[in-house]
């Protein structure tokens, strides 16, 4: 399989935090780099103050199954050159009248996990412009280091994540290690986060299950009840007031493994069950939409490049653009 080969032309210790000194060069592979395009949706470069950031955190230090979210990336600002510049909410084509920066890659430094995810929020402050960040992954384990950037600007217990996700990421630990991707949830209510919205989880612990039971921070929509042929149009509205009734700051974090894996057959770890495009589609316009919410900012990451159709980093690049789409169409209606 693909994450196979990609993990094979690796370097060591790209994957396992105990392979020694973790610093390394990212190297997209062939079917990535020589098609590669410096700027997403390939826009033209900028100059002023941008209105959206696109961000590369090439990640991947915890990943448990699949591998090669460290290209995810670099493919799909390549696969975003081919993605429509016209969005129905936009009176014209993107970048409808804004600026949208590419910014340069994180580097990777640090010879330790915690070092390394110490670096990502260096590189993610040094990108604090008032802009509206979309980070780029990468495994999903570098969720606490956004959330601690984002603690900077506000109080993180007023803080809502909507979480699209096959996997609640809610562990204490996986493999001895607490700051495993299959914890990064959990670290973030840590770390004084006062709310989680999930939606599409459909693969988790008993641990986990009996944790979301008990803490009233977390309220999970599984896939299971919002894609039931008997209720599940009942669920899904539910799903969509809730996000309309937020009120305060909100962070959208979207692992691809949430959809189905039809949508995403290259990510980690691909679960069947997951929610259609449409369904991830809505979400993000809802949230742009909802009155009260104070759109931070996103992440999309678990981004595994597919060799063979380029599926996995397609339909990523089309839901950045989508989340690109929605922030400025709701900018539009605000200066209106």
């Amino acid at each position: 399989m693909l994450y196979q080969q990609l993990a094979s032309s690796a370097p060591k210790g790209a994957s396992t935090p105990s392979f020694g000194t973790i610093k390394r060069a990212f190297v997209c592979p062939p079917f990535v780099s020589d098609l590669a395009t410096r700027n997403f949706l390939g826009l033209p470069e900028i100059e002023g103050h941008p209105d959206v950031t696109i961000l590369s955190v090439p990640y991947e230090l915890t990943t448990s199954y699949g591998q090669g979210t460290t290209y995810g990336p670099k493919a799909t600002i390549t696969a975003s050159s081919q993605v429509e510049l016209y969005d129905p909410l936009l009176p014209e084509d993107l970048p409808c009248g804004f600026k949208i920066k590419t910014a340069e890659s994180w580097s990777g430094e640090g010879n330790t996990l915690r070092e390394q995810l110490d670096d990502i929020e260096k590189y993610l402050n040094s990108h604090q412009n008032n802009s509206f960040p979309i980070i780029l992954g990468g495994e999903h384990g570098m969720l606490p280091a956004i959330v601690n950037v984002i603690g900077k600007k506000v109080e993180l217990k007023d803080l809502t994540i909507v979480q699209i996700d096959a996997h609640a990421d809610l562990r204490n630990e996986l493999d001895g290690d607490s700051d495993s991707h299959a914890c990064a949830a959990r670290r973030c209510l840590d770390l004084g986060v006062g709310k989680i919205l999930q939606i599409g989880i459909r693969s988790f612990s008993r641990e986990e299950s009996e944790f979301t039971t008990k803490d009233k921070r977390v309220e999970a929509w599984l896939a299971r009840d919002i894609l039931n042929p008997c209720g599940g149009e009942i669920a899904w509205r539910k799903w969509l007031n809730t996000l309309s009734e937020i009120s305060g700051p909100v962070w959208l974090t979207l692992d691809v493994d949430g959809l189905d894996s039809v949508y995403v057959p290259t990510t980690g770890t691909p679960v069947p069950g997951g929610l259609a495009y449409w369904q991830v589609v809505e979400t993000i316009e809802t949230i742009a939409a909802a009155p009260n919410v104070d759109w931070l900012g996103a992440d999309v990451n678990e981004i595994v490049p597919d060799q063979n159709n380029h599926v996995t980093e397609f339909t990523a690049a089309m839901l950045v653009t989508k989340i690109i789409a929605a922030h400025l169409a709701n900018k539009l209606e605000e200066q209106a």
